[in-house]
């Protein structure tokens, strides 16, 4: 029997080529587990917004696997010491971050799946793949932890300038064609070193830093939290509410397997078992749309309604606002809505509610990016640059909204 060649090739619109370094990936990418990824997008509801926004977390894996790849490359071209097991261990640790994430993340994780973030569900998913390939990925879990002494390898996987970041920015920016988010990467890359195990930029890199930090603040709020996906996000986290409020009644929806058992059971951290992580692994974003597009037609007014905005785009109207929403503006608007609607106060906050979004692009609090002056010394990229924008860029912008049905303009 002729042995298949694992050392494939992928062609990326992005990047080209991109290739599997090892029959260890190319068995992790094959993986059902990993496949799944291919049936989520990796922008949720944005391309309601931007159309051609309909990329997967496949697509992005593979792109931040590319760039580890590079950032090893001249890492090591530095003269800093990486072994083919700790190579071996950045690849798997960042092929397979994102491999805990459900269908529209966000609005699962606050609706379905009782505050289970993705990351904790990939740590889960990654120790069952470390079962099936008999400890291969021990290191690669270690490393994902923040377990390793080598502190600079979770920081190219998990920090405020990380393969991650950098793969997402440049992908979503090509593929909704909003270009202020491309970044360099690959001149970002170029400028990285390790002293004393710690990630640092070069002091010439600085620039490219800068250019990272902003295209991240105009991403944020011209892409991520653009009010129509937002608003949409916003909706999907409702319909799910009232699915799993209308299950828990007894009454039943027609939808998928694993999104029923998800309705139907109050999944948190520590019930998430080996059964639970199994149907989890089912789910994806058909799941969802075809629970949507069922659900149209249901009887119950709400269910039906919320169900119709996301699959016709016809979606709440939202006001954005640097002051707090008042309460009494939102009671009145609920009071007139649940009268022409012959519905409940309380049904009514799910079409009229209010909350509030916030961004920073820079974190003073968190890890820093760390300059590499020419005389040694290591800065804090905010102390170094001469870009009074970059100060503005740490500061935590919110924003609230009040979100309310178009016949009640």
């Amino acid at each position: 029997m002729s042995q298949i060649n694992k050392l494939k090739i992928f062609n990326d619109p992005i990047y080209g080529f991109i290739t599997i370094p090892n029959p260890l990936i190319y068995d992790l990418i094959q993986h059902p587990y990993f496949q799944r990824l291919r049936r989520i997008t990796q922008m949720g509801l944005s391309y309601l917004v931007y159309p051609g926004a309909n990329h997967t977390r496949f697509h992005h894996a593979l792109g931040c696997m590319h760039l580890m790849q590079k950032a090893v490359e001249v890492l090591r071209f530095k003269d800093v010491t990486i072994s083919p097991e700790e190579e071996n261990a950045l690849y798997i640790a960042i092929l397979l971050h994102d491999v805990g994430h459900g269908p529209f993340s966000h609005a699962m994780e606050s609706s379905i799946v009782e505050d289970v973030h993705h990351e904790e569900i990939s740590l889960l998913l990654m120790n069952q793949l470390n079962d099936e390939f008999n400890g291969q990925l021990e290191l690669a879990i270690k490393v994902f932890k923040g377990e390793y002494h080598r502190k600079f390898m979770l920081q190219l996987i998990s920090s405020q300038l990380d393969m991650d970041r950098m793969d997402y920015l440049k992908r979503d920016s090509f593929y909704s064609g909003v270009s202020e988010g491309n970044i360099n990467s690959e001149r970002l890359i170029q400028m990285m070193n390790v002293v004393d195990d710690v990630l640092v930029i070069e002091e010439k890199g600085i620039y490219s830093v800068e250019k990272f930090l902003m295209s991240r603040r105009l991403m944020y709020w011209q892409v991520y939290l653009h009010k129509t996906s937002l608003t949409a996000e916003l909706i999907l986290t409702k319909v799910l509410k009232r699915a799993k409020e209308l299950t828990e009644k007894g009454v039943i929806l027609a939808c998928s397997e694993p999104l029923l058992f998800f309705m139907q059971n109050k999944v948190t951290l520590d019930t998430f078992d080996t059964k639970t992580l199994k149907l989890f692994t089912k789910l994806d974003d058909f799941d969802i749309i075809s629970a949507l597009k069922a659900w149209e037609s249901h009887e119950d007014f709400i269910l039906a309604s919320l169900s119709k905005m996301i699959i016709n785009r016809d979606l709440l109207k939202i006001k954005l606002t640097n002051e707090k929403v008042q309460l009494e503006e939102l009671q009145i608007q609920k009071e007139r809505f649940s009268i022409q609607n012959k519905i409940s106060l309380y049904e009514s906050g799910y079409f009229i509610f209010k909350g509030k979004i916030k961004s920073q692009a820079y974190s003073k609090a968190a890890e820093p990016i760390r300059i590499l002056n020419k005389d040694k010394t290591i800065e804090d990229v905010v102390d170094v640059s001469d870009q009074l924008s970059l100060k503005s860029l740490s500061k935590l912008v919110t924003k609230y909204y009040i979100c309310f049905p178009k016949q009640l303009l």
